[in-house]
């Protein structure tokens, strides 16, 4: 029997940004909807997405609060054998977020797996003694270079590059800048073969850097955090404009919809915050995000390459 063909396989575990949607604590015009179980909208749980060369290991590409549920929900992830065992072989993390970090805890129970970063993430997670639950002698931390290929095993490599955002927020301080250049905030490109899937789940801007990046992939999953630079004021949930959060608007002449119009790779939104109206099934925010040729991430939404 032939060795089976290797083929990059993604499945978005959860799409919304901190907080999920409906978010536990808001009823802004969204959420309400979301509360009140209409069908335009779905409920969101935080994101992360997970990766496979052979569809039975499986790396995550961040740790959201919600890991517990999103495993529950994803068959692909459940337990194997007659005891313990688990197909998570690792996790590459994009920052040191709480929303991308805090589902680590879920996976403290001795399974096996390496936890990947840049080294600035991975002291951040090291210096929270919470994170000690992840025992050294089983679950190992591997630094990465932005820039520099590695390994995930099964015919899966990837690197992460460095992409415009902000610290951690409980490493802010008072004056952060947001729109740093720093291995605080990266994103991921996963390639199996010639097939390539960019990860980039917070963007303040898109430098050239970052524009070449993406136009070598097959498939970009891009911050779709909210539509509008002032949507969490004019809301009324947020004293934050999204650039001042680490988080371009969509909309806008400098927004994501403008300076990513040139991809011609299949383009999807993830991390929406519960604010976004592109949450809304025939919103006319949501028109004209597939208008341009993009898609709104749910969660279980898979994609094979």
């Amino acid at each position: 029997m032939g060795r089976k063909v290797a083929r990059l396989a993604a499945i978005v575990l959860g799409a919304a940004a901190g907080g999920g949607f409906p978010q536990w604590n808001c009823r802004c015009a969204v959420c309400r909807l979301a509360w009140a179980g209409d069908k335009r909208v779905k409920p969101r749980t935080q994101a992360s997405l997970a990766v496979s060369a052979d569809g039975e290991r499986w790396i995550l590409l961040n740790a959201a609060p919600d890991l517990r549920a999103q495993i529950h929900a994803n068959q692909s992830l459940h337990p194997r054998g007659e005891g313990r065992g688990s197909p998570i072989a690792g996790v590459v993390l994009t920052g040191a977020e709480i929303d991308q970090t805090a589902g680590l805890l879920s996976l403290r129970e001795r399974a096996p797996f390496a936890l990947y970063g840049t080294a600035a993430t991975l002291a951040a997670v090291a210096d929270n003694p919470m994170f000690s639950a992840l025992a050294a002698d089983v679950v190992a931390r591997r630094a990465v270079v932005p820039g520099e290929r590695f390994d995930l095993g099964g015919d899966m490599t990837a690197a992460l590059f460095i992409v415009p955002g902000k610290v951690p927020l409980y490493l802010e301080g008072d004056d952060p800048d947001t729109a740093t250049e720093t291995s605080a905030n990266v994103g991921v490109e996963i390639c199996v073969g010639t097939a390539r899937l960019a990860y980039v789940p917070g963007a303040a801007a898109v430098t050239p850097a970052v524009q070449d990046r993406l136009a070598r992939a097959d498939v970009v999953m891009f911050d779709g955090t909210l539509f509008s630079d002032d949507e969490m004021i004019a809301t009324g949930t947020g004293l934050k404009t999204g650039r001042r959060m680490g988080h371009m608007p969509l909309d806008g002449p400098d927004g994501s919809l403008a300076a990513l119009s040139g991809l011609r790779a299949r383009r999807i939104f993830v991390h929406i915050n519960n604010t976004n109206p592109i949450l809304i099934d025939g919103s006319p925010e949501r028109e004209r995000v597939v208008a341009a040729g993009w898609e709104v991430a749910e969660d279980g939404l898979e994609v094979v390459l």
